[in-house]
């Protein structure tokens, strides 16, 4: 009975995979199909003829689009861990007055819609000379990712024992020296989770990207496919091949860091 009952888990657990999968199944399958075969009713299952004219319009039109995304990506992480990491230390070791307060408005911070703050970046980022610009763009992503990253980093530092500050302490190790030199590199799941989270949000952003840099000469590769999409409607192969490629880099990152991410994310949710 219960090999039975967990057989049935099993299948109702691979059905659902297979259905929320399906939609990347189709995005590959027409990413290979011709124009003209997508034109056929019904559609083929299977890339049926299939061609790389698709992968061959990423390559001589969306690198430039990839590049601005990956430099805006690395940029939001960087931005972000370095005013998320010492705040996080702040709040769980040096415990400032207010930080309760501080911790709930975060909270708050991540509710406040991205089409609202976007309107708020244009026209701050208008004025000091910035919009349709690369940094602008990190700027705004990482307002998005910095409150998230606080409250992991906080969550992870409150478990570290206070016995490994006052031993950097005892041995003559200032706050600073303790933040970078022991902190730091005990929260390293916290560190890859933020990263990771940091640097998908700044790729797949296209809220930010659309309003503050749709004018400037290197665009992020959602705009690209935007774009591409007005420019080339019919072209679906290219379309999905753009989509593709695009995913190819948010993928690696998850199966790498899945580990770290679990163990960050879960971090602070058990107390002795």
């Amino acid at each position: 009975m219960t090999t039975k009952r967990s057989g049935a888990k099993t299948a109702a657990g691979l059905a659902a995979t297979a259905v929320m999968l399906f939609p990347v199944y189709w995005m590959i399958n027409v990413s290979f199909t011709s124009d003209q075969r997508m034109r056929k009713s019904p559609p083929d299952w299977f890339p049926v003829d299939g061609t790389l004219d698709g992968y061959r319009a990423v390559l001589d039109q969306q690198l430039p689009y990839l590049g601005a995304s990956l430099i805006v990506g690395l940029g939001t992480v960087a931005l972000t861990l370095a005013v998320a990491a010492p705040a996080g230390f702040a709040l769980a070791k040096l415990r400032p007055r207010g930080g309760g307060v501080l911790s709930f408005l975060l909270l708050v911070a991540q509710m406040i819609p991205g089409i609202i703050m976007a309107m708020g970046y244009y026209a701050f980022l208008l004025n000091i000379g910035m919009l349709n610009t690369l940094p602008g763009v990190i700027i705004a992503d990482t307002t998005i990712a910095v409150p998230f990253a606080v409250l992991i980093f906080t969550a992870f530092m409150a478990g570290i024992p206070d016995e490994i500050m006052q031993a950097a302490v005892t041995d003559g190790a200032g706050t600073l020296r303790t933040f970078w030199s022991v902190i730091m590199p005990v929260s390293r799941n916290a560190t890859v989770t933020v990263s990771l989270f940091a640097f998908l949000w700044a790729w797949s952003d296209f809220v930010f990207a659309s309003t503050l840099d749709s004018g400037g000469t290197l665009r992020p590769i959602t705009l690209g496919i935007y774009h591409y999409i007005g420019n080339n409607n019919q072209e679906w192969n290219a379309i999905m091949a753009t989509a593709v490629v695009a995913s190819i880099p948010a993928t690696v990152l998850l199966v790498l860091a899945q580990r770290y991410v679990a163990a960050g994310v879960s971090a602070g949710a058990v107390k002795d």
